[in-house]
C-alpha cells in the first residue's frame, strides 16, 4: 500500500470551527478564482480580457493601459473607414480590353511613413507686411509668362517637322499620326480616377507613362491641373524614380511648380502631399534646382511665402555639396529679387566647403548694390550677415576692403555693427597663404 496523500490545510481553515468548515464544504464552489483584478472595477477586467489564439478556449488578462490603447486605436481606426467612406466618390470605370489590367497591384504608402512625414511638414509661417512691401519694389513688373505642358508639347512638335523637312523633301506626305482613340478613352478614365483620389491603388495605365516616349502627350489628356494633391505626390514619386534627370526636370517645371504655386496663392499656405511632393523631387538634386529653384528666382515675381515654403524643403533636407554650390552661383549672378535672398540665406547655412569662385560670386552679388539708391529689405543685411559669419576667413584682403566700403553705403542699425566687427577680428586668406609660403623660402634659402 502506498502512502497517504496528506491532506493540505489553509491558514484560514486552521482557525475556524468544525461546524462551519462541514457547512463550507456542502456549497459548490467555482473552480477558477479571480485572479489579476488588483482591485480594478469589473469593467476593467471585462475589458482586459483577450483571446488567445495560440491557447485556444484560454482568456489572457491584459494590462488596463494597453487594454485602453487598443480599444483607442480600434475607434480611431473605424472613424478613420467613416471618413474614407463617406468622402471617396465613385471612380470612373475603364475598359477592361483597352488596358488589360487597370489598377497596380502595389499599395499605398504605409500608416507609419505618412506619420513620420507629418514630423517633416513645415510650420505655419508668418509674413511681415513691412518685408513684403519692401520685396515687393525688387520685383519685375514685366512677368514672362508660365510655359504649360501643352505650349511644351507644341514646341516639340514644331521641332520634330523642322527635322523631317530637312531629312525629306518630300513633306506633304509626311504627316504625324494621332493617337488611337482606345488610348485617349483609356487616359481619359485616368484622368476621372486622378482627379478624385485620395488613397489606394493607382492605374497600371499612369504607372507606365514614364516608360513611354510620348510621354508627355499622354500626360496631357490625363489633364495635370485636375488632378488632386495626393495624385500629385504619388505622380512625383513615380516620375523622379522613373525619369531621367532632364525628363525629370521637365515635369518639375511644367507641372509640378505651377501646382504649387497656384496652390500658394489661394490658400496661403501649401497642402502636405504637395509639401511632400517637393521632398521626393529633391531625391534628383539637378532636376530639382534646374526645374524648380532656378526658375522660380527667374520668375522675378516670386513672393516671400512662396520662397520661404521652397526654403525650408531646402533646409531640411540634404543637398550635395557640388549642386548646393552650383545652385549659389547661379543665384548670385541673377538680377536680385526677395526670393534670392532667401534662398542664398538657406543654402550659405549649410555651411558647406564653397569654392573660392562660389566664394568671390556671392561678393561680387553683394558689391552690385554699392550705389543703390532704393532701400534694402532687411532680408539682403541678413544674408550678407550670415555669409560673413560662416566665410569670413576664406575672403581676401582686397574684398574685405570692398565690403567695408559697402556697409558704409548700406547700412542697418543693428546688423551692419556686427558684420563690421565680424570683419575686423578674421584672418585674410592671401594672408594665410603667405604665412604657409614663408617656411617653405627659409627652407630652400637654408
Amino acid at each position: 500500500m502506498g502512502k497517504a496523500k496528506k491532506i493540505k490545510v489553509s491558514a484560514k481553515q486552521r482557525n475556524v470551527a468544525l461546524e462551519k468548515q462541514i457547512e463550507s464544504d456542502a456549497k459548490v464552489k467555482p473552480i477558477r478564482e479571480k485572479r489579476g483584478n488588483d482591485g480594478r472595477d469589473e469593467e476593467q477586467v471585462s475589458a482586459s480580457c483577450v483571446y488567445s489564439a495560440s491557447t485556444p478556449f484560454v482568456f489572457q488578462f491584459v494590462d488596463s493601459k494597453l487594454s485602453k490603447t487598443i480599444l483607442r486605436e480600434a475607434r480611431k481606426q473605424i472613424e478613420d473607414l467613416q471618413e474614407q467612406f463617406e468622402q471617396k466618390a465613385p471612380r470612373a470605370s475603364l475598359d477592361i480590353n483597352a488596358c488589360g489590367n487597370a489598377l497596380d497591384e502595389e499599395s499605398e504608402a504605409s500608416g507609419d511613413e505618412i506619420a513620420n512625414d507629418h514630423n517633416q511638414y513645415y510650420e505655419d509661417i508668418e509674413i511681415n507686411e513691412e518685408d513684403a512691401k519692401a520685396l515687393e519694389i525688387f520685383m519685375s513688373k514685366e512677368t514672362t509668362k508660365r510655359k504649360t505642358l501643352a505650349d511644351y508639347i507644341a514646341e516639340k512638335l514644331k521641332e520634330r517637322e523642322t527635322e523631317i523637312k530637312t531629312q525629306f523633301s518630300d513633306a506633304a506626305s509626311v504627316k504625324f499620326q494621332d493617337l488611337d482613340e482606345k488610348v485617349v478613352e483609356l487616359y481619359k478614365g485616368v484622368k476621372t480616377v486622378l482627379s478624385r483620389y485620395r488613397s489606394g491603388k493607382l492605374p497600371k495605365a499612369f504607372k507606365i507613362i514614364p516608360a513611354l516616349s510620348n510621354w508627355e502627350q499622354i500626360l496631357s489628356i490625363t489633364d495635370p491641373d485636375s488632378w488632386s494633391a495626393a495624385a500629385m505626390f504619388q505622380a512625383t514619386r513615380l516620375f523622379t524614380s522613373n525619369l531621367k534627370e532632364n525628363m525629370a526636370q521637365r515635369f518639375f517645371n511644367l507641372i509640378l511648380l505651377p501646382r504649387i504655386r497656384d496652390d500658394i496663392a489661394e490658400f496661403k499656405r501649401l497642402n502636405f502631399h504637395l509639401y511632400q511632393a517637393l521632398r521626393k523631387a529633391l531625391f534628383k538634386p539637378g532636376a530639382f534646382f534646374k526645374g524648380i529653384v532656378l526658375p522660380l528666382c527667374e520668375s522675378g515675381d516670386c513672393t516671400l511665402r512662396e520662397a520661404v515654403i521652397v526654403g525650408s524643403v531646402l533646409s531640411k533636407n540634404h543637398i550635395p555639396v557640388l549642386h548646393a554650390s552650383a545652385a549659389i552661383l547661379k543665384i548670385a549672378e541673377m538680377e536680385y529679387n526677395g526670393a534670392n535672398s532667401v534662398l542664398l540665406n538657406v543654402l550659405i547655412n549649410k555651411k558647406y566647403a564653397l569654392p573660392y569662385r562660389v566664394i568671390d560670386a556671392l561678393v561680387h552679388h553683394f558689391l552690385r548694390f554699392m550705389y543703390e539708391k532704393r532701400e534694402l529689405p532687411v532680408l539682403w543685411h541678413q544674408c550678407l550677415l550670415v555669409f560673413v559669419q560662416h566665410y569670413k576667413e576664406d575672403l581676401s584682403s582686397e574684398q574685405k576692403e570692398s565690403l567695408f566700403d559697402l556697409l558704409k553705403a548700406q547700412s542697418h542699425y543693428q546688423i551692419t555693427p556686427i558684420i563690421r566687427d565680424l570683419l575686423l577680428n578674421s584672418k585674410c586668406r592671401d594672408v594665410e597663404e603667405e604665412m604657409m609660403e614663408e617656411p617653405l623660402t627659409e627652407k630652400v634659402d637654408s
